[in-house]
Parts: structure tokens; C-alpha cells; sequence
């Protein structure tokens, strides 16, 4: 128990010399390490899971999440304990609340990067879905768009397969009247259309030869039909449209597997809205407490330090460092000092070095002119 009191006061950032004289302050700086330390293991886990999305489908995704899991937990444990031991006691409340608001702020960011890869994987299943509807709304766009461009790009070849397909078919009735009106002629029916006379005679004759001219031209349009029409189904496997279909649910589930982070990341901000641009209210307010539970959770420490009154530990502390500062400032003054003796010390050794070459320098110059 000793061991883990110890270490959420190391979490805490707390001065530990310190903080043991005074046992009053023990439970509350346990308290905030221990909210440090969990802060640091949910990024950890956040920062891996992204991670894991980022590398997925490779054979070293797991070790790399794992990796990076651990480096992130690090880097946002020692920025926690930074902010939380950094917040003097000191000053004003306002003073206090100035200090700490840009450590509050960097709070608030670390704790959206946290929780951003927790709620992908809380709302997992309802991001899948919103994935396939997205690929498969994709494709038909995809399609549509092919589609569009080939009527455009063909129209004339489509135009002219229509006047055939149109032509056959007046055709096709024609002849079939034709024929009837023929059979009434041979056998001798009176009508607006024939003679009457029974037997293969003149009309008949006419008949027959005006059924040959339009079966002739039938077959003609129909050559040319199959022609157009294997023509615009090369076109088609060219273009791609033959070969371009709706995804499976098999290569749905493959497409949601292999996604990577950001298509993940915009998936879950479209869960806050229904299919026709609408807020939806349920999933939006789920995902919104979520993401202020973790911000609040980053910012505990910060406001468990502001909100709990000055103990003695923070008198302690503050009575440290001013003695530090003092001692400091004397070590200063004693570092000046002995640069200044050591200055004085080696400007009198220059001094009489100078005295000296200069006195043998004036004995030397009175010999000489004596000997003049």
C-alpha cells in the first residue's frame, strides 16, 4: 500500500520530502495521481487503437499500436503532472485561475484527442453501417455518373439504334398485316383492302411483292440494329459499365474492415445526423457526453488543485522554493565575490609585474648613459 501511495505522489508531480511531514495533504494528492495515471493509461489505450487504424492490414499493426500506445501514454502523463505541479497556491484565486487558464485549455485539447478514438470504438457497429451505405451510395454514384457520361458521349449511335429498333417494329407490324391482307386475297375475302377474286392473280401478285420489299427492308434494318447494337455493347465493356456492379456484403465487410482513420473518424460524425440532413438528437447527445466526460476527466486535476483550499504542503513547498531562491541569490553573491577577489588578486600580480619591468627598464636606461 506504501508502494502505491508513493507512486500516485510521484503522478501527482509532489514535492515527496515534502509532502510526507504533513499527513493531512497525503489522500488528496494520492487522489490526484491517481487521476493523472488513469488519464495517461486511457490515452495510452486511445492513442493505440488509432494507431492500430492507421497500420491496419499490416503484419506489424498490433506492434505498432502497442508502441505508439505506450510513447502517447508517456507524453500525456508527463504533460498532466507538468500542469498540475506547475499551478502555485499562492497568488489570488484569480490570480490562480489566470495561471492555470492556458493549462486548462491544453487540458481540454488532450482530452478531445483522447476521446476521439474511444468513441470509435464504443460506436463501432453503428460506424460500420453508416460505412456501407456510404461505399454503396458511392458506387451508385459512380454508376449514375458513367451512365451519364456514355448516353452523352454515344447519343448519336444510341439515337440511330432507336430508329431502328423503331423502324423494325413498324415493320414487323406491316408485314404481318401485309401477310393477312394477302392470305384474304388468295382465299377470296372482299374487303376495303382486297379484290375478292379467289386465286393467285394480279393483286395477289402485288401483294406478295410489296410483303418482299418489306421483309427485304426488315432484314436490312435488322443487320443494322445487331450491328448498332454490338457496337454500344463494346463501347459499354470499354467505358466500364458492364463490368462496374454494386459491392457484395462480402467486399462491404472487407471495405469496413481496411478503413482507415479518417474515413472512420467521418463516419462517426455523420452518426449525429439522419438520412435527411437532420440532427439526430440521441446519437449526437451520446457522442457529445462522451467527449465532455473525457475533457472533464483531463481537466480534473486542474480543478481539484484550484478548488482545494492552500494546505500546508503548498505553505511547505512555497517556503522551499523561496529558500532555494535565497540560497541561489546568496550563491550568487558568493560566485561575485570570488570572481572580484580573484579579479583584484590578478590585477595586483599585473600591477607589480608592470612596476617591476618598468623600474629594471629605468635602471637600464641610468647605466647606459652613465657609460655615455
Amino acid at each position: 500500500m506504501r508502494k502505491v501511495t508513493r507512486f500516485f505522489w510521484f503522478c501527482s508531480g509532489a514535492h515527496i520530502d515534502t509532502l510526507k511531514k504533513y499527513p493531512i495533504e497525503h489522500n488528496k494528492y494520492v487522489g490526484i495521481g491517481a487521476t493523472i495515471f488513469f488519464t495517461a493509461l486511457f490515452a495510452s489505450l486511445s492513442g493505440g487503437y488509432a494507431m492500430y487504424f492507421v497500420f491496419n492490414g499490416g503484419s506489424f499493426a498490433v506492434g505498432f499500436a502497442i508502441l505508439f500506445g505506450l510513447i502517447w501514454g508517456t507524453a500525456i502523463f508527463n504533460m498532466d503532472r507538468y500542469i498540475v505541479s506547475s499551478i502555485n497556491k499562492e497568488g489570488s484565486t484569480n490570480q490562480q485561475i489566470l495561471q492555470a487558464s492556458p493549462r486548462i485549455l491544453l487540458a481540454i485539447m488532450i482530452g478531445v484527442v483522447i476521446s476521439r478514438p474511444i468513441e470509435l470504438k464504443i460506436f463501432d457497429k453503428e460506424i460500420r453501417n453508416k460505412l456501407k451505405n456510404a461505399y454503396i451510395k458511392g458506387q451508385h454514384r459512380k454508376i449514375d455518373t458513367l451512365e451519364k457520361t456514355y448516353n452523352q458521349k454515344y447519343a448519336t449511335e444510341m439515337g440511330k439504334d432507336n430508329d431502328y429498333k423503331k423502324e423494325s417494329d413498324s415493320l414487323t407490324k406491316d408485314i404481318n398485316r401485309t401477310r393477312y391482307q394477302l392470305n384474304q386475297e388468295v382465299f377470296g375475302d372482299k374487303s376495303d383492302q382486297t379484290s375478292g377474286i379467289k386465286g393467285y392473280g394480279t393483286y395477289a401478285k402485288q401483294k406478295e411483292g410489296v410483303l418482299q420489299e418489306k421483309e427485304d427492308r426488315l432484314k436490312l434494318v435488322t443487320q443494322n440494329q445487331d450491328k448498332m447494337d454490338q457496337y454500344l455493347a463494346q463501347r459499354k465493356d470499354y467505358e466500364g459499365l458492364n463490368t462496374l456492379r454494386l459491392f457484395s456484403d462480402h467486399q462491404l465487410d472487407s471495405l469496413a474492415n481496411v478503413a482507415g482513420f479518417a474515413d472512420r473518424n467521418w463516419a462517426l460524425g455523420q452518426l449525429g445526423y439522419n438520412d435527411d440532413g437532420t440532427r439526430n438528437l440521441d446519437t449526437y447527445l451520446a457522442e457529445t457526453f462522451i467527449s465532455w466526460l473525457f475533457i472533464l476527466f483531463e481537466c480534473l486535476p486542474v480543478f481539484v488543485k484550484l478548488m482545494s483550499p492552500k494546505g500546508p504542503y503548498d505553505v511547505a513547498l512555497a517556503k522551499t522554493a523561496e529558500a532555494n531562491m535565497y540560497f541561489a541569490e546568496k550563491d550568487k553573491e558568493r560566485d561575485v565575490a570570488v570572481t572580484d577577489e580573484v579579479y583584484d588578486h590578478h590585477l595586483d600580480e599585473d600591477v607589480a609585474k608592470r612596476k617591476k619591468l618598468i623600474s629594471g627598464q629605468s635602471e637600464y636606461d641610468l647605466d647606459k648613459h652613465r657609460y655615455d
